[in-house]
């Protein structure tokens, strides 16, 4: 063992640095375990792709070998939440209790960030379309006076998705660098020099991802050089890197690009002669297309777009809309760095969309029999825009050559990396040759804990009546528990139907998108008996300890969604090359989503709880063998008068090997 390890597992042992200096803190063999493994691996510069179960105390696992190691080390999380309580909450609580004098920093993409030049154009444009956004607004103005770090997550009262933040943020391609007035000031520029000179810096997948790809791509770094780099929730990179190292256009930003060469003609005299026509053609342009797109599904392929003749000529207009604008703002140029930024902008755009439309892709070599380029060209629509995107169809090369061009030590790990006891999925999408591997399950006393209920007589999951089925299977579940609990849809049709047939139960319901994801979660919280319906984006985030949620319920496997045409591509590149599709990618995709969402259900020693996993798939099929085999050792049962049991011993804490039945 080497010298780090020793130290790392001293340290998180009892009597140990941690167990001194936080309360409650309990020393785990399986975090000693994990804390050697990511030390050997800080040593040797190795690779390690470690699953730690939910209670394995993971964090701390790889903070504490982290901090002793004195290497200069990046710590990548899957969320700006997630994050921000790294950065706030356990990287001090580590430091302190080690003692050790290190320079942390925090570091978010630049879109994180209040942007003044930003700020100052909007101040007195007539861009706000109620009065609820003139004050949030206003609350903008008086923060920025007082704010020292330029974070937009200190607005508590700002949601994610306001319209408000692509006016007062910047972006790779409107930023004007060091011609900015506020380029002293920048918060941006801040941040990095903070990282610059910090010991172990906090980013999120987004901004890691973001430096990789301008890596690839001979643009420079955002992030300093590491020795070290932990990716926690290390299971959402590959699906993260497609989008990295692909490229995409929307329709906000081209309306953006059009509102900002308006601005900025306040600035030059006469320019708005110039500007004004250019750019209203350029927002009618983008709205044709949208208009045009209507008649498509809400996803599909490029293929699938140019089918239809109004959507190829609406492109083309675009184009040509596109094309007028750029010559309008050549003659501009010189007069200010704001018509400069977006005079480029509008040429990388233009660069973007001919892309889209012209070149081949995956799907036209395979209809040629040809190797595929190997990537998707596909778009997205919202109530009123859209989104062009290619997307590569295997990320494993690039992250694999960064990870060799870095010449350091690799820790790739999240609760859920294995399918059925083996990480040969994820090894294979990150571009891991030989990594060492380490499977800590999670430590709860399972037989106590939780039971799984498997409801008998369900129908098949295609069946019209599998909806009902599963709200008849699911009340006396609830009867049982007096609510608390968690049910995770694979569709959010099925969403709204469970919410409708639900919505006069005896219970607090909460349903996602009736209100923002932070606060349906705290009434949840707070209701104490409440039921919350998600769909897949709540599989993972949902951390409620306690008695609060005391019931998951999964309606389906969690099988990807066939109109997804990047993992439908995926699938044909797998079949192509002689593989089986179902074995190679479908089914680690659902376990390790499955994991995901059954993780939401025990989160401490104390807790108890029921799983119940209606999809008769589970019992009928060969493959419901390989969950199983990725899930905890729950007891298992069929009959709901278990389930009613476990809730009457609530109080006694019985242990329920005696209710195995399935």
């Amino acid at each position: 063992m080497s010298d780090l390890a020793a130290a790392a597992r001293d340290a998180l042992a009892e009597g140990g640095a941690l167990a001194d200096a936080i309360p409650a803190f309990m020393p785990r063999p399986a975090q000693q375990r994990l804390a050697g493994a990511v030390a050997d691996a800080f040593d040797t510069r190795g690779t390690l792709l470690a699953e730690a179960g939910t209670g394995t105390g993971k964090t701390y696992a790889y903070l504490v070998p982290a901090l002793l190691s004195g290497l200069k080390t990046i710590v990548s999380t899957g969320t700006r939440a997630l994050q921000d309580q790294l950065f706030l909450r356990d990287l001090p609580r580590v430091r302190d209790a080690l003692g050790t004098p290190i320079k942390t920093a925090l570091l978010k993409g630049r879109a994180n960030y209040l942007c003044k030049h930003r700020l100052e154009r909007a101040k007195g444009e007539p861009r706000f379309a109620n009065r609820e956004q003139i004050a949030q607004f206003q609350r903008i103005v008086s923060w920025s006076g007082r704010t020292r770090m330029g974070d937009m997550a200190e607005l508590d009262a700002l949601p994610e998705d306001s319209p408000l933040l692509p006016m007062v943020t910047s972006t790779a391609e409107n930023c004007l660098g060091s011609e900015c007035p506020f380029w002293q000031e920048c918060f941006v520029v801040q941040a990095r020099a903070r990282a610059q000179s910090a010991d172990v810096v906090v980013v999120n997948h987004h901004l890691l991802l973001a430096d990789l790809a301008l890596k690839q791509e001979g643009f420079g770094e955002i992030l300093p050089g590491a020795q070290a780099f932990v990716v926690d929730e290390a299971h959402q990179l590959p699906d993260l890197a497609a989008q990295f190292f692909g490229e995409g256009l929307g329709a906000r930003p081209l309306v953006e690009l059009a509102r900002d060469a308006i601005a900025e003609c306040k600035d030059v005299s006469a320019s708005i002669a110039t500007v004004q026509a250019p750019a209203a053609q350029l927002e009618h342009a983008t709205r044709v297309v949208r208009a045009a797109m209507e008649v498509l599904p809400t996803r599909g392929t490029r293929g699938r777009a140019l089918e239809e003749s109004t959507v190829r000529e609406a492109f083309a207009q675009l184009m040509e809309t596109l094309q007028r604008f750029i010559d309008a703002l050549a003659g501009l140029r010189e007069a200010s760095p704001g018509f400069d930024a977006c005079h480029a902008r509008a040429v990388e755009f233009a660069g973007r969309l001919r892309r889209w439309v012209e070149s081949p892709d995956a799907a036209d070599f395979a209809e040629a029999g040809e190797p595929d380029e190997g990537n998707v060209l596909w778009f997205e629509l919202s109530p009123r825009g859209f989104r062009l995107q290619r997307t590569p169809l295997d990320v494993s090369g690039p992250l694999r050559d960064h990870r060799m061009r870095s010449h350091a030590a690799w820790v790739f790990t999240s609760a859920t990396l294995s399918v059925a006891g083996g990480f040969d999925h994820l090894r294979t999408r990150l571009g891991l040759d030989d990594p060492q591997t380490l499977l800590e399950p999670s430590p709860f006393d399972w037989n106590t804990q939780a039971l799984c209920y498997l409801p008998p007589r369900m129908p098949e999951p295609m069946s019209r009546d599998y909806g009902a089925a599963v709200i008849d299977a699911l009340t006396p579940v609830l009867e049982a528990s007096k609510g608390r609990a968690f049910v995770l849809f694979a569709s959010h049709r099925a969403l709204r139907e469970a919410a409708q047939a639900l919505r006069d139960g005896p219970w607090p319901l909460f349903v996602q998108g009736e209100a923002p994801r932070h606060v349906l979660l705290q009434r949840f919280r707070e209701s104490g008996n409440g039921v919350l319906l998600g769909a897949a984006s709540f599989r993972e985030g949902v951390d409620v300890a306690g008695d609060a949620l005391s019931v998951v319920v999964i309606d389906k496997l969690p099988f990807a969604a066939p109109d997804d045409p990047v993992f439908e591509a995926r699938l044909d590149a797998i079949r192509r090359s002689g593989g089986n599709p179902f074995r190679d990618e479908q089914l680690p995709q659902a376990v390790i989503a499955l994991k995901q969402g059954v993780g939401r259900l025990i989160r401490s020693e104390t807790d108890r709880g029921v799983l119940v996993l209606c999809d008769p798939r589970l019992i009928g099929k060969s493959y419901g063998r390989t969950f199983f085999e990725s899930l905890p050792p729950f007891a298992r049962t069929r009959d709901v008068a278990d389930v009613a049991a476990f809730f009457a011993a609530e109080s006694t804490q019985l242990p329920i090997e005696a209710l195995r039945h399935g």
